[in-house]
């Protein structure tokens, strides 16, 4: 979709749109819409991140456990967002050794029992391998720290969702936006 579209866009057609960019929460599309007309991809990106980043935490936490485990028993039971879906895909979540898949488990298990919430990456050009360090690195932070970069994470999940449904102008590309 062109820019010029999105900004064409009211409200409700707008979340209509959106409001699956974040996972399972189109109130953050809704709050996003709000900072319409958007002057680049950039800008509508940044509201997303913004409307997210501004919410309670509690709203903020909701956001993050609305993500699903990654290589989980939703994934397994087809049961994942077509964006999640997909994502995992590329990171080759779907095609799993049983070793890995009972490590991803393992590990899934571990860093919810210790956070409270799921480990959220943003996985799009990812190798299995960068996440399972990913997961291992992260393990040992405390609480805030990690409820910190799983927002950071959701907002880079955001950003890449965005570029692959908007288009950049071409006064954007010869900006190097």
């Amino acid at each position: 979709m062109k820019l010029e579209a999105v900004n064409a866009l009211d409200r409700a057609a707008f979340v209509d749109a959106f409001g699956d960019i974040a996972e399972e929460s189109p109130w953050v599309a809704e709050n996003a819409a709000a900072q319409a007309p958007f002057p680049s991809r950039e800008a509508l990106i940044a509201a997303f991140c913004a409307a997210l980043q501004g919410a309670e935490d509690e709203d903020r936490l909701a956001v993050v456990c609305a993500h699903p485990d990654l290589a989980g028993k939703l994934a397994a039971a087809g049961q994942l967002t077509e964006d999640s879906t997909q994502e995992q895909a590329s990171a080759g979540l779907d095609r799993l050794t049983d070793a890995e898949r009972t490590e991803f488990t393992a590990l899934n298990e571990s860093y919810k029992a210790r956070f409270g919430f799921p480990f959220i990456l943003a996985v799009k050009g990812a190798t299995k391998a960068q996440i399972l360090d990913s997961f291992r690195d992260r393990l040992p932070r405390d609480r805030s720290e990690e409820f910190t970069e799983a927002i950071r994470q959701v907002c880079r999940i955001m950003t890449f969702r965005l570029e692959d449904r908007v288009e950049e102008t071409t006064e954007q590309r010869g900006k190097g936006g």
